[in-house]
């Protein structure tokens, strides 16, 4: 599929035969988003071409919300910024544990006028979901969002295998299902913050988010899907490399890898 998409085609969202690599150009179309009220932009978190991505197709889709995976709930924006490094500070970014804020300050500005929402599951939170169950931390409406449901057995395994490969395979097996439980908490998290935000402005929505939220199959959409069946979305993933074949997301791009240190170090001491 090339850059120019036809508005019918893309209104299909969920049809698996528009699943495709879309080059940055395609970001600047208006007809890619395709109509969808809610557009998951996702990322790898430290790449900062990633970012640019991101703030392209903000630029292009001048959505009314904006939700961060990022910030914590009840974020407050302040009035003016002068800049990057005074909203960071307004916000309590560099404390935060997030890469550098001066990444995601063209996401911002990028759509000025959008109203921001916080998403953030804390580490606290996670830590506590540990102990009490995520339906618990999630409060009232956990059902509404799956929480309430097991997973079934293979799509379990499956969860926690991907777990493990994240960290390194360095996890205790049984802290496995508890860290399949804290990403199904941040995907309904942030879906509930996606569905108040439709319900404050009417969309377009955009999410800031890591690439494994955005996943059709078992991200955010998923937990959308089961809150409000009758909002269409579209994922956007980001990757370093091709992804597998059937990758659960309408479409993804492909960019250089950004520089970094092995991550299993902080595993393996190495």
């Amino acid at each position: 599929m090339n850059a120019l998409y036809s508005l019918a085609a893309l209104l299909t969202l969920s049809d698996p035969a528009w699943a495709d690599a879309i080059t940055p150009a395609a970001l600047d179309l208006t007809a890619t988003y395709g109509g969808a009220d809610v557009v998951v932009l996702g990322e790898v978190h430290d790449n900062p071409i990633h970012h640019e991505n991101q703030a392209r197709a903000l630029a292009a889709l001048a959505p009314k919300a904006l939700v961060f995976e990022m910030l914590p709930p009840g974020v407050v924006m302040p009035e003016t910024h002068a800049d990057a490094e005074d909203l960071a500070s307004a916000l309590g970014w560099n404390a935060s544990g997030w890469p550098d804020f001066s990444m995601y300050y063209p996401i911002f500005t990028a759509a000025p006028k959008a109203r921001i929402y916080g998403a953030e599951v804390g580490r606290d939170q996670a830590r506590q979901a540990f102990a009490d169950g995520i339906a618990a931390i999630f409060g009232p409406d956990a059902a509404a969002y799956g929480l309430t449901t097991p997973l079934p057995a293979a799509d379990q395994s499956a969860r926690e295998a991907e777990q493990a490969q994240a960290h390194c395979n360095a996890l205790p097996p049984d802290l496995l299902p508890g860290m399949v439980d804290v990403q199904r908490l941040r995907d309904a998290t942030l879906a509930r913050a996606v569905v108040q935000a439709l319900a404050d402005t009417g969309g377009p929505v955009a999410v800031i988010t890591g690439t494994g939220h955005a996943r059709r199959d078992q991200g955010l959409p998923a937990a959308l899907a089961l809150a409000a069946p009758d909002t269409k979305v579209l994922s956007i993933g980001q990757f370093e490399e091709a992804p597998e074949p059937g990758a659960p997301f309408d479409l993804w791009l492909i960019t250089d890898p950004h520089p970094r240190e092995d991550p299993c170090k902080a595993f393996t001491g190495g």
